[in-house]
C-alpha cells in the first residue's frame, strides 16, 4: 500500500471550506435581496426616469419628445427660477442658522437635572407630532392682522396689525417663525440623545484638570457630539430645502413670488403648466446641489469624527 502523509486530505478540505464561503456569501445576497429591489424601483428608477424627462419636452397628455440638454440651457437664464433659487437659499440658511444653536441650546438645558424636565420636553416636542397643514392653519390665527395671537407681542412694541403673510418682507420670516415652532423639538431631541451618551467621566477629568464652562463644551461636549451634528445639519438642510406643504397652505407662494421657493416652482410649472420636462431639470438641479452640500457637511464633520 502506498504511504499516506497528513498533507493529502486538505485538498478537499478546502473545497469544502471554499463551497461554506459561496454558500454564506449567497445566503447574504438573498438576505439583501429585499433592500437592493426596493433600493432600486423606489429611489434608483424614479431618479433615472426624472433625468429621462428633463432631457425631454412633456406635457403629462401627449408623447415625449427628445430635446437633449435644452432644458437645463434654458434653467441658466431663467430669472424665475435663478430667484426661485435665491428665495430657497434664504428660508433654508436663515432658519438653520437660527434653529440649530437653538436646538442644542435646548438641549444643554434640558440635559441638566431640572424640575418637571419631562414636561417641559413635551411641550416643546409637541408640535413635531402635527401635520404640516395643520400647523399652517394654527399659524394663520397666530398672523391674523386684527385679532391675531402675534398682536400680544408686537402691539406693546408699537407694531401693531402687521401684514405678515401680505407683506413681501414680512413673509419669509413668518415662515421662518413658524417652521422653527414646528422643527426646532424634533432636533432638540437629538441633540439630548447625543449628550446623554457622554461619558459623565470625561466631564469630572476636565473639571479635575481645571476647566470650566465654555471651556468644557468647547473641547469635551462639542467634538463628542460631532456625528450628531452631522445627522442633524444634512437631515435638516434636505427637509427645510424640500418645504412644500407649509408654504402651500400658509402662503400660496406669494406675495409677489416672495416665499415661491424650489419646491413649489417645480409643482408649478410641472402640474400647473404642464412642463413636465423642465420641472424635471429644475428637480434634477436641485437634487444635485443637494447631493453637493451633503458631500460638503460630511468632508467637514466626519473628517474629524
Amino acid at each position: 500500500m502506498p504511504a499516506t502523509t497528513g498533507i493529502e486530505p486538505a485538498a478537499p478540505v478546502s473545497r469544502r471550506r471554499h463551497r461554506g464561503v459561496h454558500s454564506q456569501v449567497g445566503i447574504a445576497y438573498l438576505m439583501l435581496a429585499p433592500v437592493l429591489v426596493f433600493f432600486a424601483v423606489f429611489l434608483v428608477y424614479p431618479v433615472g426616469n426624472a433625468f429621462w424627462v428633463s432631457l425631454t419636452s412633456w406635457d403629462l397628455i401627449g408623447p415625449q419628445r427628445f430635446i437633449g440638454l435644452r432644458n437645463y440651457e434654458r434653467l441658466l437664464t431663467d430669472t424665475t427660477f435663478l430667484a426661485s433659487v435665491r428665495i430657497t437659499a434664504y428660508y433654508t440658511f436663515g432658519l438653520l442658522s437660527i434653529e440649530l444653536p437653538l436646538a442644542l441650546g435646548l438641549a444643554v438645558l434640558l440635559d441638566r437635572k431640572l424640575k418637571g424636565r419631562g414636561l417641559y420636553q413635551a411641550i416643546i416636542f409637541a408640535p413635531v407630532v402635527l401635520s404640516m397643514v395643520v400647523v399652517a392653519m394654527l399659524w394663520r390665527v397666530v398672523y391674523a392682522p386684527i385679532g391675531g395671537l402675534a398682536l400680544m407681542v408686537t402691539e406693546p412694541l408699537g407694531l401693531g396689525h402687521l401684514q405678515w403673510l401680505n407683506d413681501s418682507s414680512l413673509a419669509m420670516p413668518a415662515l421662518i417663525i413658524t417652521s422653527l415652532w414646528k422643527n426646532v423639538g424634533y432636533y432638540m431631541v437629538i441633540f439630548l440623545a447625543g449628550l446623554q451618551a457622554i461619558p459623565s467621566t470625561l466631564y469630572e477629568a476636565a473639571r479635575i484638570d481645571g476647566a470650566r464652562g465654555w471651556t468644557i463644551f468647547r473641547h469635551v461636549t462639542l467634538p463628542l457630539l460631532r456625528p450628531f451634528l452631522l445627522f442633524v445639519c444634512v437631515v435638516s438642510v434636505i427637509r427645510t430645502s424640500q418645504a412644500f406643504s407649509l408654504i402651500y397652505a400658509l402662503t400660496g407662494g406669494g406675495p409677489a413670488d416672495a416665499t415661491k421657493v424650489l419646491p413649489f416652482l417645480i409643482y408649478e410649472v410641472g402640474f400647473g403648466f404642464n412642463r413636465m420636462g423642465y420641472a424635471s431639470a429644475m428637480a434634477m438641479m436641485m437634487f444635485a446641489a443637494l447631493l453637493l452640500l451633503t458631500v460638503i457637511q460630511f468632508r467637514l464633520l466626519r473628517s474629524r469624527t
